[in-house]
């Protein structure tokens, strides 16, 4: 077991060399490009303002395709959210070189105010693992170049994929240097978010949520999106490679439900049921993802996928707010946890997912998932124990006394049907990336948390910490590191061995490298959210060796 100790510690600070700065800037450079072939008449109509003034993004690589994003600003007065502007026709381009020599795809599409300006294109026709660069055109303006990736073939065998994940970017607690660490990075094959890439509440701190209020209608969460889309370390990450997104509650509101949220009152915001859908189509709109499985805006709200990396990996990504029961109100030895009526995935999901959770489909299953799967308990018992109390009156959850209901510690059923059925599958190889909490986690995920270490795991999980999102030491008040927050580390340890290390304190981001023997897990931290220059370093690295669902120590990150 490893606690972060106080004072300093043993990290390698991220360095770019000269030569990947220098692809750095051709791949991600802010600056504006321009067309070489641009015709006489197109600069004479160049728009005097931004028409790309959030960036481009890419998502949800499949083996011959790809999601492409952008938003144009067609007019000075067609901001976010406005409901101005007129409808604007958009080239796009996809090349195999940045400088465009060699376009492979090209094509137009229209947009307007009904969709607050923003495209998407599905595109089609690529070839498998393979790298593009792409860009747009309207009103006289290029955008900046975009580069992205396609996924292996799916009986194909990669070497090894490599993925950035990160959650839980909150714009007023500081500055998104985490996603200048993973746009930096030269070896990533995509970044998964998995979850609270905004927030809801009108917040100010080192910088102000745009509106300055909480958000509730369509034009809030447009504007809202928009705001989190200028800030350049943000928008390098989204230009630098594609992006496997998913939601958790911010994206709405605070501790979401399938009907309801704690931070929705409906006597001054109205029908949740209404907010809801105005949130997920301004995501729908500003995210670079399909839904049902295209990027039409018209298709539905169904998020969780999956997406194929050939034989060697397959990532889930679930959906945990659209579906699940409210959260119970009473924490500790309320039994109603175990209730085999509520349920964290709904029914269709769940069953989505054990399907995929097979040893034919690829080697490594990865779940992104948005909050903690593994238990987080104050007290534990065996498993046997547990059973002969209830057995009189059900007076102790199956798993123990829980820490945090939103978790899967607050929807048992599910949990333990997951565990199960990778267990009476002979499911090996399964790992779970995970979000929500601000803090880092490596945690084997055991069959029974009272019985640890003396009965079986059924898959481990790799936490990130948040990109700004407050952790212990703001929460107590404490600089990082301090004695109460060590202390308060190790006594979350004690009281749960399966957690192999926990880092309460560093904001940043992880990345996960899987190979036929091993899936790592590298944790990077940033030295201070609130400087707009702060460093980077590796903190830590875990791994589970291919068949053995255990978490253990690796000596260096992945190179």
């Amino acid at each position: 077991m490893t606690t972060p100790a106080a004072g300093p510690r043993r990290r390698t600070v991220l360095a770019a060399s000269a030569a990947t700065a220098a692809a750095t800037t051709a791949v991600t450079t802010a600056a504006t490009i321009t067309a070489p072939a641009a015709r006489a008449a197109d600069v004479v109509r160049r728009a005097t303002h931004d028409v790309f003034a959030h960036g481009v993004a890419s998502g949800d690589p499949r083996s011959r395709a790809v999601v492409l994003w952008t938003r144009v600003t067609p007019t000075r007065a067609a901001t976010p959210g406005s409901g101005k502007g007129p409808r604007t026709s958009v080239r796009w381009e996809v090349a195999k070189d940045p400088s465009f020599r060699r376009v492979v795809k090209r094509g137009r599409v229209t947009t307007g105010a009904s969709r607050d300006h923003t495209v998407k294109v599905d595109v089609a026709g690529l070839r498998p693992e393979t790298w593009y660069w792409y860009r747009f055109r309207a009103k006289g303006q290029t955008s900046r170049v975009g580069r992205t990736r396609t996924a292996p073939a799916n009986g194909s065998t990669p070497d090894h994929v490599r993925i950035g994940f990160a959650s839980c970017s909150n714009w007023p607690v500081g500055y998104f240097s985490a996603y200048r660490g993973l746009a930096q990075r030269e070896d990533l094959h995509l970044i998964v978010h998995l979850g609270d890439y905004l927030y809801e509440y009108g917040s100010t701190g080192v910088r102000e949520h745009a509106p300055a209020r909480e958000i509730v209608t369509l034009a809030d969460y447009r504007q809202r999106h928009a705001q989190y889309k200028t800030d350049p370390d943000l928008q390098d990450a989204h230009a630098s490679v594609p992006w496997v997104t998913t939601w958790d509650d911010h994206e709405v509101t605070n501790d979401s439900w399938a009907d309801g949220a704690d931070n929705h009152q409906p006597e001054t915001e109205g029908d949740y049921g209404r907010r809801k859908a105005r949130a997920h189509r301004a995501y729908d709109e500003w995210m670079p993802v399909r839904m049902d499985g295209t990027a039409d805006l018209r298709d539905g709200t169904r998020l969780y996928r999956r997406l194929r990396f050939g034989r060697l990996a397959e990532l889930s990504m679930l959906d945990l707010r659209s579906y699940r029961s409210q959260q119970v109100e009473q924490v500790g030895l309320d039994t109603s946890v175990d209730d085999p009526d509520r349920t964290m995935t709904g029914d269709a999901q769940m069953a989505w997912l054990k399907k995929g959770l097979r040893n034919d489909r690829a080697q490594w299953k990865v779940i992104g998932n948005s909050v903690m799967f593994a238990p987080l308990k104050v007290a534990s018992l065996p498993g046997p124990v547990v059973d002969a109390l209830n057995s009189l009156t059900p007076v102790v959850p199956q798993d123990g006394v829980y820490a945090n209901a939103d978790q899967w510690d607050g929807y048992t059923a599910d949990r333990t049907e997951i565990i199960d059925h990778l267990v009476e599958g002979g499911v090996t190889d399964t790992v779970f990336i995970t979000g929500d909490i601000h803090t880092g986690w490596a945690m084997d995920v055991p069959t029974d948390v009272g019985s640890y270490p003396l009965t079986p795991n059924a898959a481990v999980e790799f936490v990130c910490a948040s990109v700004t999102s407050t952790n212990f030491n703001e929460s107590f008040g404490v600089p990082a590191h301090d004695p109460v927050t060590v202390a308060a580390g190790a006594a979350v340890q004690a009281a749960n061995p399966h957690i192999r290390y926990f880092n309460p304190d560093d904001n940043g981001f992880c990345v996960l490298d899987l190979t036929a023997e091993r899936a790592q897990c590298d944790w990077f931290v940033v030295s201070d959210v609130a400087d707009r220059d702060a460093t980077i370093s590796w903190d830590v690295s875990y791994r589970t060796l291919a068949g053995t669902q255990t978490v253990e120590r690796a000596d260096a990150p992945v190179e």
